[in-house]
């Protein structure tokens, strides 16, 4: 149990330093947040916080609502400096995400509970995804790299290992491991030979 606790502080320190960096970066750099995304996110990882601690996930979900609380600074940051152009697919993926959420809350099973959220994460990533592609010099990897690391650990400190408390840190290591990859392939394709 003491390792938990040890991984679970460790992975939360990652969060808080990632979400330090980004900050930073929002504020005063050329990273511009998608509103939407950072929403959904938010509301996600608060709802998966309680559900992951409700199901034993103890120390392992400490990053997770670390990064709920976080997600809806950098919401507020992003409706002031963050990305203005706002798609109909970002709409659409907005709405979704409500409705998924909606779901969520007559869905008395908190495995479909979980499994619900994790897609509505994923819808949330939508927005953020189409802007990276578009524009990777206004995306930040730096705290993505750190929220992989950080989730890869979170697993290990997870006092219950079960699906409600396992999938949503693990799909979270998937997409922001493959959000870092399609901002730095479209970084490198861009730049003048």
């Amino acid at each position: 149990m003491q390792y938990q606790i040890i991984l679970g502080t460790i992975s939360t320190v990652l969060v808080l330093v990632g979400y330090l960096t980004y900050f930073k970066e929002a504020m005063f750099g050329g990273t511009k947040s998608h509103a939407f995304s950072w929403l959904i996110w938010g509301v996600m990882n608060v709802l998966i916080f309680f559900a992951s601690t409700s199901k034993g996930g103890g120390a392992g979900a400490w990053a997770l609502g670390a990064s709920g609380a976080l997600n809806f600074v950098i919401f507020g940051i992003a409706l002031f400096k963050g990305e203005k152009e706002i798609t109909r697919s970002d709409e659409v993926c907005l709405l979704a995400a409500l409705l998924g959420t909606a779901f969520w809350a007559i869905t008395a099973n908190p495995l479909w509970s979980v499994i619900i959220i994790t897609g509505v994460d994923g819808i949330g990533f939508i927005p953020t995804f189409r802007k990276a592609y578009k524009k990777p010099a206004e995306e930040s990897v730096t705290i993505f790299v750190l929220s992989t690391i950080s989730y890869f650990i979170s697993l290990f400190a997870l006092q219950t290992i079960n699906l409600v408390t396992f999938l949503y840190p693990a799909s979270l290591l998937i997409t922001d491991s493959l959000f870092v990859l399609l901002v730095l392939y479209r970084r490198s394709s861009s730049r003048p030979s």
